[in-house]
């Protein structure tokens, strides 16, 4: 684990948050070799922190022994130079083992991500997360979506919650996320991260920093890394115009094209990557690669949002 506390490298970040791909040979087995370039890449381009094992990593797909390999590869690439948040999820069980895992491979904390299929009530989800954060000494950023999502009073009990350094927003709904914010800032003194985890979160981007949410995940910085950090520092740095013209030109046109497809904010991503001359493998079932001609639509959105660069040069 890097020595700096996980919440103060993160607070402030100076480059977007990576994602990786989890790398898969030609016999869909686990590629190390390659899943530790593609994060050595990742870095050495301006990454704040790695998430690995996470959604566009495939944790769903990984058996516990290749979760950990995974993380440990992970920490190896990043060599402390940036930390690294490990995923963690299924049933409470299982989530306890996964967090023990990475911490015996040296993340730096873990995204807690909801349970396995069960809807469960505010006291339960409390419950799960907080055997989850107890369960071993790494902070814990706790993944509201789907059947996990949470009242402003459970939030601020997840504040409340030892380990538990923040939240990050997969569902969507500002309504109830300016509540959540408000609730914890008024409830719970202290500094509280906040992410806004939707998919390509660029194009939401906007809305959340308008209610005080400026960390967010990027699955494109791990194929268009440039466009990603040109992206984030235009939002840093108030340029309007650069994100106005990246949205319109690039990331708009690239949500509707992950739209054409299920489970493309992962597939197309990694077909994105193996674009750009890393050849990282297919993913795994139940998830099926894109059609051949959104991979050519990608590849040619990508040569606009490189030229949208030049532009801007």
């Amino acid at each position: 684990m890097t020595p700096a506390p996980l919440a103060a490298r993160l607070r402030d970040p100076r480059g977007p948050l990576f994602f990786p791909v989890t790398a898969f040979g030609p016999d869909g087995s686990l590629d190390l070799d390659v899943y530790r370039e593609h994060v050595r890449r990742g870095v050495e381009a301006g990454a704040a922190a790695v998430f690995a094992c996470c959604g566009t990593g495939e944790f769903h797909a990984l058996l516990p022994e290749e979760f950990e390999a995974c993380v440990g590869a992970a920490v190896a690439a990043a060599g402390g130079r940036v930390p690294v948040i490990a995923g963690a999820g299924y049933g409470t069980a299982l989530a306890v083992r996964y967090a023990r895992l990475a911490e015996a491979a040296g993340a730096d904390g873990l995204l807690a991500m909801p349970p396995y299929l069960v809807v469960a009530g505010q006291q339960g989800l409390l419950r799960h997360y907080r055997e989850v954060a107890a369960a071993t000494g790494l902070p814990v950023i706790v993944y509201q979506r789907d059947n996990a999502v949470f009242t402003p009073a459970a939030a601020v009990a997840l504040a409340r919650t030892e380990g538990v350094i923040g939240f990050k927003d997969g569902l969507g709904d500002l309504d109830l996320m300016q509540r959540i914010v408000s609730a914890v800032r008024t409830e719970v003194p202290g500094d509280f991260l906040y992410f806004n985890g939707l998919p390509t979160a660029e194009q939401t981007q906007l809305a959340y920093r308008a209610i005080g949410i400026d960390l967010y995940s990027s699955a494109v910085f791990c194929f268009v890394p440039e466009i990603a950090l040109a992206f984030h520092a235009a939002l840093r740095e108030g340029d309007r115009a650069t994100v106005r013209r990246l949205l319109d030109g690039f990331y708009r046109p690239f949500v509707e094209l992950r739209a054409q497809g299920r489970g493309y904010a992962v597939s197309l991503v990694k077909a994105g990557v193996r674009l750009r001359g890393l050849d990282v493998g297919e993913v795994r079932p139940p998830l099926h690669e894109p059609g051949e001609d959104h991979v050519k639509q990608l590849a040619q959105l990508v040569e606009r949002g490189y030229a949208l660069l030049e532009e801007d040069a």
